[in-house]
């Protein structure tokens, strides 16, 4: 357990090391300073301005800025989609890979256009080499831009004065990309190919076992792929097993650096927003309470996992490493435990470890981390606005119980914000509770349920909590390529990505036309302690209050069957 704690430290550590000089200079992109790339980037950033024209020349009203977003995401699901249909005369498919189904074309198109990365298809097998990097890689850059330039449009907002426009998403966006994705996901690629993982252009080989059986093995441009899937916490594998793969995660090292880049951006935007709004304890404060949820599931996990199933506690060999169902050996129960704790937490998605094989309260901390709106981290942006969502809900509430007009950074959050909050709040519960009770009352959509009892309902609960928080991970026994599940899955991410962003880009317009007012003796401090723990409090209890129903015919009902000695 102290070495498992120590690498918990070591990781921690890492993390905030390298999150805070990132936010700095996150900051000075987007605010147009000088950076250190400048002298490389900036002639090139210059060239696509020109081409764009107009587009990028003037600064946009949050409805111009949503209608962009809308617009440039729907031109790149029709091109992921076009180019899925047709990787069978498409170039760079030497293993004669057959095309998608109009569904699951579908469905693998809108995942990776809302940075979800469900994954209902098997790579390795159903994808050609020019979809994965035309198609699928190229989306998770722009994906993740997309959410990146959103979440500086709303801190704007937030940090405005007076102001009708949020910026300019084709210019947010290219920095995005040229500033930050880019270069990071270089260094990634090299660093992973260093430790092991492939990256090539040449066909799957064939290999003679010890018993002399003929294996294929599968190779391709991996490392490349890896690195904005992690960067970008979009989460989908260049193989099916994912990040359990030993060619995507060979090594512990290749396992700490695929780690440390899953919470890298979303962590420094904490950062950034400090330094964005002139006031660094802001940041910090929202930093904390992400932390703190963070380690809570965390030591929740841990020791479910660590702990393992009585059941089994005859077993010497699980009284001494735990629950290692589903898990690797190379990374053991603590490595496995921090990735789940950390994909979840960061609408990452990618796994090194088989969830379907948790404990039921490990996976009961999965879906709480999903089911709250993925802001503990969160993906890259998106985890920053999910949270300011819940702040200007604390707010609310704090100025309830105060009698006061709720105010943040000297804005007052009225009725408009407050509704907008809600709305937003709303598209998880509809696409969780809805979608999956449709899912689990028709026949052929139960055909996709590989368990009886209370953990067959949670491989249902954790497909639509999973889709519709855009996180992308799944309980692995779900038969999740079915049509019925394909086609409400993308309805679901749709809903969970876009109803989303649009309502908070509608509080940043909002909030950014408003005068601020000065701190009194009455106003309520939003950067201390008092605050952080109010944030937390209201993420869990709106989480608790909406699927707390659900998750109790669900893993809580398997954990306590677990432990009364009942199995199905």
């Amino acid at each position: 357990m102290t070495r498992d704690l120590l690498q918990f430290g070591a990781y921690a550590v890492i993390l905030v090391a390298l999150a805070w000089p990132l936010g700095l200079y996150l900051a000075r992109v987007y605010e147009g300073e000088r950076t250190w790339l400048d002298p490389v980037l900036r002639p090139v950033e210059q060239s696509l301005y020109r081409l764009a024209g107009k587009a990028a020349a003037q600064d946009q009203h949050w409805t111009r800025y949503a209608l962009a977003v809308l617009t440039f995401n729907l031109a790149g699901w029709l091109l992921l989609y076009a180019i899925l249909r047709l990787q069978n005369i498409l170039p760079w498919n030497p293993q004669d890979i057959a095309p998608m189904s109009p569904d699951l074309a579908f469905n693998t198109a809108v995942s990776f256009v809302t940075n979800t990365n469900w994954q209902a298809y098997g790579g390795e097998t159903q994808l050609s080499y020019l979809s994965q990097m035309v198609g699928l890689t190229v989306q998770n850059f722009m994906s993740a831009a997309t959410g990146m330039a959103a979440t500086v449009a709303v801190i704007r907002g937030f940090a405005a004065r007076n102001a009708r426009a949020i910026g300019n998403f084709w210019v947010d966006m290219t920095r995005s990309v040229l500033y930050v994705l880019l270069p990071l996901s270089i260094l990634i690629a090299f660093l992973l190919v260093w430790q092991g993982v492939p990256q090539t252009l040449d066909p799957s080989v064939q290999a003679t076992t010890v018993e002399g059986a003929t294996q294929v093995i599968v190779r391709g441009p991996v490392a490349s792929q890896i690195a904005i899937k992690q960067i970008g916490t979009n989460g989908g594998g260049f193989f099916n097993v994912n990040s359990a793969h030993p060619f995507e995660n060979p090594t512990q090292i290749s396992n700490l650096i695929e780690l440390v880049s899953i919470l890298l951006i979303p962590a420094a935007f904490c950062f950034l927003f400090g330094r964005m709004v002139r006031d660094q304890r802001q940041g910090i404060a929202i930093f904390a309470a992400m932390g703190l949820l963070f380690l809570a599931g965390l030591a929740v996990m841990y020791g479910a996992e660590i702990q393992g199933n009585p059941l089994l506690h005859a077993l010497p060999i699980d009284q001494a490493a735990g629950n290692m169902e589903g898990k690797e050996v190379r990374f053991g129960t603590a490595l496995s435990a921090l990735w789940a704790e950390a994909t979840t937490a960061a609408s990452n998605g990618s796994v090194n470890a088989m969830l379907d094989s948790f404990t039921p309260l490990s996976g009961l901390a999965l879906f709480l981390n999903i089911q709250v709106g993925e802001v503990i981290f969160g993906g890259v942006g998106a985890g920053l606005y999910g949270m300011l969502l819940f702040v200007v809900l604390t707010v609310f509430l704090a100025g309830l119980m105060v009698g006061r007009t709720p105010e943040y950074l000297g804005k007052k959050v009225e009725a408009r914000e407050v509704k907008l909050a809600v709305l937003a709040f709303l598209s998880m519960p509809v696409g969780v509770l809805v979608f999956g009770a449709v899912a689990a009352t028709v026949p052929s959509a139960l055909a996709a349920v590989q368990d009886r009892g209370p953990h067959g309902l949670s491989e249902i609960l954790y497909a639509y909590s999973s889709a519709t928080g855009n996180n992308g991970s799944a309980f692995a026994g779900f038969g999740a390529s079915l049509p019925f599940h394909t086609t409400l899955t993308g309805i679901a991410m749709l809903l969970g990505r876009y109803a989303f962003i649009v309502p908070m880009l509608a509080i940043a317009g909002s909030l950014g036309a408003k005068t601020p007012t000065p701190a009194s003796s009455g106003t309520f401090p939003t950067h201390g302690p008092l605050f952080v723990i109010l944030l937390m409090i209201v993420v869990l209890i709106l989480g608790g209050l909406t699927f707390f129903p659900a998750l109790a015919l669900g893993p809580i009902a398997e954990e306590v069957s677990m432990l009364s000695g009942q199995t199905f």
